[in-house]
């Protein structure tokens, strides 16, 4: 795969590989567009590079599951985007969109704040409460977990202890 503009892939000082910026950008910017697979919630596939996409997001052109219900769908990153590392204090957000045109999804990491030369992009994989694992990211307001902060309630009692959470009851 070709490398991605501005963006390397080196060692993480959080976890395994990451993405670095080789070059300046500031808060707002588009950093990056990824490249992926859609796969249904049923299919069998590896899921650890795969974004979690809403099937019923509101959107009518959204592809549906083979029954016609709203579904979650997997979005398996192919590019060095998969790289992305997660953080508490993320200094990118993802979106996605389903392009009804070309019949593909489109995804960009966007600057949350100024990023630096030398900087590891992270965005905030935020997983729901069943899935929710131990956070390593150290950050000076890391979770403990890596957990969607509107499921902390939803959380199983042996995660829940692992919290750095002011409101974690």
């Amino acid at each position: 795969m070709p490398p991605l503009p501005g963006l390397i892939v080196a060692r993480s000082k959080v976890h395994g590989y990451g993405l670095i910026a080789a070059r300046r950008f500031a808060a707002g910017e588009v950093v990056v567009a990824g490249d992926g697979v859609l796969w249904q919630e049923d299919d069998e596939f590896v899921d650890s590079h795969a974004l979690v996409l809403p099937g019923d997001n509101g959107d009518p052109s959204w592809p549906r599951a083979d029954d016609g219900e709203p579904r979650d769908f997997y979005y398996d990153l192919v590019d060095q985007t998969r790289w992305i590392n997660h953080s508490c204090e993320p200094n990118t957000s993802v979106d996605a969109r389903w392009d009804p045109e070309a019949k593909l999804v489109r995804t960009w990491w966007t600057a949350t704040r100024d990023i630096e030369v030398g900087d590891e992009l992270f965005y905030d994989y935020a997983f729901a409460a069943g899935v929710a694992e131990p956070c390593h990211c150290g950050a000076n307001g890391c979770r403990g977990l890596i957990v969607d902060p509107d499921e902390v309630d939803l959380l199983a009692a042996d995660l829940r202890k692992l919290l750095r959470l002011a409101t974690a009851a």
